[in-house]
């Protein structure tokens, strides 16, 4: 998959286009399929090396709110079949292709 990388602390000339492996759904996750994705203060000062990202999620992923539809569910998972149209708020990761995100 595609992804947004931060690829230094700097201005927006940091930001790479790269390849990423393919992100599998956990237990209680969804794949998003990202159609989607907002640009905001808190990227900013990501990408300038000022706002850390939240354990668990990448930390050269920007992105923190998405739109987008299921492609692929993990075990466990049952509120949302491939196909769903969902948008949510995570801790970055959304300027990608694929984001993998609890169901809930």
């Amino acid at each position: 998959m595609k992804a947004i990388v931060i690829t230094r602390p700097g201005g927006p000339d940091v930001l790479e286009q790269h390849d990423r492996p393919t992100p599998e759904p956990g237990h209680g996750q969804v794949r998003v399929r990202v159609l989607a994705s907002a640009l905001n203060r808190a990227d900013l000062h990501q990408r300038m090396g000022n706002y850390p990202a939240p354990p668990g999620s990448p930390a050269d992923i920007p992105g923190m709110e998405y739109a987008g539809e299921v492609d692929a569910v993990g075990r466990g998972a049952t509120m949302w079949p491939v196909g769903s149209r969902v948008m949510g708020i995570v801790g970055g990761g959304a300027h990608a292709e694929l984001l993998c995100v609890s169901e809930r």
